[in-house]
């Protein structure tokens, strides 16, 4: 036989063994064992969280940027510092967090204005921490209201 025949029936089976492998790899992805867990137990009821993560962190959220007027003029106030913007990027983080918790569980009410008010109000502390994170003060500003209209969206339709 030919050097250029067993060239090419060395390269033929070559492939057909790469096809193979291929094959195997992909079973044995698709049969894997998913990792291990742990479950979850809420513990927390609805007021905990809007009283101990939510309220807090909107509260900073809302307070980071904003203006007063003086006699002395108007005072701007916007995260200055590495601590300033990092304390508003965390409530922010807090608030997006303490939406999944409202979410999680038996907490959601309904899966209807429940769900959706929840996750406008996510949304909003997205919105917030992406200011945060190109240091947009105009960007926290904004991302207040639909963080606000949906909590009083919620407040009006499920506080008790």
């Amino acid at each position: 036989m030919k050097t250029v025949h067993w060239l090419f029936l060395i390269s033929v089976v070559m492939f057909i063994s790469g096809i193979g492998f291929v094959v195997a790899s992909a079973r044995t992805t698709r049969h894997a064992v998913p990792a291990d867990v742990p479950a979850t137990t809420p513990v927390a009821s609805v007021k905990q969280i809007m009283k101990g993560i939510v309220g807090p962190a909107s509260t900073v959220v809302y307070n980071a940027v904003g203006s007063t007027v003086t006699a002395a003029g108007i005072d701007e106030r916007a995260p200055k510092t590495d601590q300033e913007w990092e304390a508003v990027g965390t409530s922010a983080a807090a608030l997006i967090e303490g939406g999944n918790l409202l979410l999680m569980g038996n907490r959601a009410l309904d899966h209807g204005d429940w769900v959706k008010l929840t996750n406008d109000m996510i949304n909003g502390g997205k919105e917030a921490l992406k200011a945060v994170e190109a240091r947009n003060a105009d960007g926290v500003m904004a991302s207040g209201e639909p963080i606000n209209t949906s909590c009083d969206a919620c407040h009006e339709k499920y506080r008790r």
